[in-house]
């Protein structure tokens, strides 16, 4: 969730700043979020005044028809005025439908505006010119190119792609998860669904030359802002589509890119959400710190590494406690006044915590060297064990054997002592069922062998 945060907001204010260029009227290509404010400031003599100020009226009438549907229509109790009320309902729903389609309103008034400036010979907007219509011709995917006179197979255009075979569906994968978390208004969202969906929507795809393709930011803006709640949008949105580009490019040219602009900015401006940062540093400062870096990183070098880095980031944190084990130190007495050490790790021993731990473990061993104190490994949250930590322990009982001492192990349970008698070598492990029997360590009548029989029906180790 941090980095899906940092992520929308980092995007919503991608996606202003790349608008701000069609909102004043200016035409320029830029590669980021600096390079864009670096041109408007260099271009700022060129703004258009009508864009910039169609583009203003579009957003104050996005902003003022989006609170249209908050309007309180009620006139009155139920019992007294039923006339009024039925009037009630029916601008409440009027109102509601306008805010919805509030817009497709502003495009088809300020086109509408457009056409007939540009029939009476004034032509003071950027208009979105000219689009292509008709649909590509269904066919397979080709798999091989021509390029000048170099043909590239198949092999040939997977090896020239190189890592972006796997960095693109990756990125597309964690963008779609991300901007489904992001509108799911606290739903439940399945990545696995998200990843079949993407992944047969490319593969159709490639029949029609269609470009890979991924869920798109600003249009699920748009859609959510319009009212959108089911998955039924979708082919709602695929229809019309494919009916506009059959049918009505040619209407489409008179759309002012100002307007365009205006759509997008009222979209994304109420999904940024940079409240949640302070949130997260008062509560969690590792999770408000994965949401700053994915946000900084996706502003400063794009959205596909900020996602990558925030997700490497999330990776870290978890995996860091697994490796990194805190282990607990206490010093006991039994009853009769004998001391011994106590060492609790908080989690279980695995490959990549195997060695901290065991530096860990001999650094105690040795600051209690001079004591001649046992040592005693509490094992009640070790839930599994593997080849590389028993070997590591191994060689540090070996040491402490060597000095007539003997590690111990408390609490260890079923599924882990199975294991550590699988792989270990028997002389290295010793075993105490409870802590009564610590004593018996001191009186020198606790069993010296390492493996005992297990009673797996009633879950204790057999004497």
């Amino acid at each position: 969730m941090p980095v899906t945060s940092g992520f929308i907001s980092a995007t919503s204010i991608i996606i202003i700043v790349s608008q701000l260029q069609g909102l004043l009227g200016l035409k320029f290509k830029a590669h980021n979020i600096v390079d864009n404010l670096k041109k408007i400031c260099q271009n700022f003599h060129n703004i258009r005044i009508p864009d910039f100020t169609l583009g203003l009226c579009s957003i104050a009438f996005l902003l003022i028809f989006r609170k249209l549907k908050e309007i309180d229509c009620s006139c009155g109790k139920d019992n007294d005025r039923p006339k009024k009320n039925g009037t009630a309902a029916f601008l409440k729903k009027f109102s509601w439908f306008l805010s919805i389609s509030r817009n497709a309103l502003v495009i088809v008034i300020t086109s509408t505006i457009a056409f007939y400036l540009e029939k009476t010979g004034s032509s003071p907007f950027i208009l979105s010119g000219k689009i292509e219509s008709g649909l590509p011709k269904l066919s397979v995917p080709p798999f091989s190119s021509q390029v000048g006179n170099q043909t590239y197979t198949f092999l040939d255009m997977c090896s020239h792609y190189g890592t972006g075979l796997i960095v693109l569906p990756l990125v597309s994968v964690l963008a779609n998860v991300a901007i489904a978390k992001a509108f799911a208004n606290g739903s439940s969202v399945n990545a696995t669904q998200e990843m079949l969906t993407l992944g047969l929507c490319n593969i159709l795809g490639s029949f029609v030359s269609s470009m890979p393709a991924a869920g798109a930011f600003t249009r699920s803006a748009v859609i959510s802002a319009s009212g959108v709640r089911t998955p039924m949008a979708g082919i709602y949105v695929g229809t019309m589509t494919l009916l506009a580009l059959s049918f009505l490019t040619p209407y489409f040219y008179y759309i002012p890119r100002s307007t365009l602009a205006a759509v997008l900015i009222s979209a994304v401006i109420f999904i940024i959400d940079l409240k949640i940062i302070k949130l997260l540093w008062k509560g969690c400062k590792r999770d408000a710190f994965a949401a700053i870096v994915t946000f900084l990183v996706s502003v400063i070098c794009g959205v596909e590494l900020g996602l990558l880095v925030g997700a490497l980031f999330n990776l870290i944190f978890f995996i860091r406690p697994g490796a990194r084990p805190q282990i607990k130190v206490i010093q006991c007495k039994t009853e009769l006044g004998n001391k011994y050490v106590v060492l609790k790790p908080d989690t279980s021993l695995l490959y990549p915590a195997a060695n901290y731990f065991c530096n860990k473990v001999m650094e105690i061993v040795c600051k209690y060297d001079g004591n001649n104190v046992p040592f005693i490994i509490d094992c009640e949250r070790i839930h599994n064990i593997d080849y590389t930590a028993i070997k590591g322990i191994e060689l540090i009982s070996s040491n402490i054997n060597a000095e007539e001492k003997k590690l111990w192990f408390l609490n260890v349970n079923l599924e882990t002592f199975d294991i550590i008698q699988a792989f270990a070598d028997s002389k290295y492990f010793y075993f105490i069922d409870k802590e009564d029997e610590i004593s018996a360590i001191f009186q020198g009548i606790c069993y010296t062998t390492a493996f005992r029989k297990y009673d797996r029906t009633y879950s204790i180790y057999m004497c």
